[in-house]
């Protein structure tokens, strides 16, 4: 797999992945498959075109798929611009136990450590989604406190662990 940073060309790729991450798993993400599946290619490539304050990587193999995704975006405020923020991290399931998502997150965190100034990372994760968990601990992620009830998806209910990382 090939890491890097999606620029407005991979714009139907990350749409593939990212409405296949709503489909499968919806209760993990605040936004809706049938929201994102009316978006414009052009709102798609905005969405992803790097800027000083965000980027989305993705992990590519070797015939050129995306096998994951994951958004970085560092917060603008004066008071708080020593905050990232991680988004919107999905690794498909036939490309997962192979060690993708690690990367994916070990190369966005190489990347933010030559933003000047920032001093911590930021991420909400489904309370009961226990491998990811388990992957941001192992990364030096801890948890601060859960948002009870922070989606409603079909009647249901999930909490979220808010976890950062110092760096």
């Amino acid at each position: 797999m090939h890491i890097r940073v999606l620029n407005e060309s991979d714009a139907p790729l990350y749409q593939q992945i990212r409405l296949t991450a709503l489909k499968r798993s919806p209760e993990a993400f605040g936004s809706l498959y049938e929201k994102e599946a009316q978006f414009s290619m052009e709102m798609v490539k905005e969405r992803i075109r790097p800027t000083q304050y965000k980027f989305v990587l993705g992990a590519f193999d070797d015939r050129g798929s995306l096998g994951g995704i994951v958004t970085f975006v560092r917060e603008t405020s004066l008071k708080m611009a020593h905050k990232g923020n991680i988004f919107g991290f999905y690794v498909l399931h036939e490309c997962r136990g192979k060690g993708l998502g690690r990367r994916l997150l070990l190369e966005l965190l190489s990347q933010v450590k030559a933003y000047d100034g920032l001093e911590q990372m930021n991420l909400t994760v489904v309370s009961d989604n226990h491998p990811a968990k388990r992957l941001y601990e192992s990364l030096g992620f801890e948890t601060y406190g859960v948002e009870r009830r922070a989606l409603k998806y079909n009647g249901q209910y999930y909490d979220e662990d808010l976890m950062v990382l110092r760096l």
